[in-house]
């Protein structure tokens, strides 16, 4: 394996932290924004956020149930309300974006449980986990390894 580098400049992981915990804020709703950053994570396989967004989940009150089946939750409708659905659905369109747009059914049916301020935040919180994801699948960095 090639090696690769630990390094995160510091400045870097202050913005990144700071953008992630603003679309937090704005969300309003810590046991969902857990469940959307660990669907993205599991999309982009970055065992560094699954570990720490499950823990986090976990202290937010997410179910055990809810975590196990988080990578079926469209099968899984009875664990998942409507509006946790919609934001899966918007989790994976903007993480995995095959066709290059958000589908406009994807985008409409998360507009319809989110007022614009939300939607911007959540938006906002989907992309800065697909940062994160990238940065820490990039350099290797492990479950519990330093992020900078």
């Amino acid at each position: 394996m090639t090696t690769r580098t630990q390094v995160l400049d510091p400045e870097v992981g202050k913005a990144m932290s700071a953008l992630s915990a603003a679309a937090k804020k704005g969300l309003g709703d810590s046991g969902l924004a857990e469940l959307v950053q660990i669907r993205a994570s599991q999309l982009n396989h970055c065992a560094f956020c699954l570990d720490m967004h499950l823990e986090l989940a976990r202290k937010h009150g997410v179910s055990e149930k809810q975590l196990d089946l988080l990578n079926a939750w469209e099968e899984a409708e009875d664990l998942y309300s409507e509006r946790e659905r919609a934001a899966l659905a918007l989790t994976e369109a903007v993480t995995v974006l095959t066709e290059g747009f958000v589908p406009d059914d994807v985008y409409e049916r998360a507009a319809r449980h989110f007022d614009d301020a939300r939607l911007a935040h959540l938006i906002g919180l989907i992309t800065v986990i697909n940062g994160w994801n990238r940065l820490m699948v990039s350099r290797r960095i492990p479950p519990g390894g330093p992020a900078w």
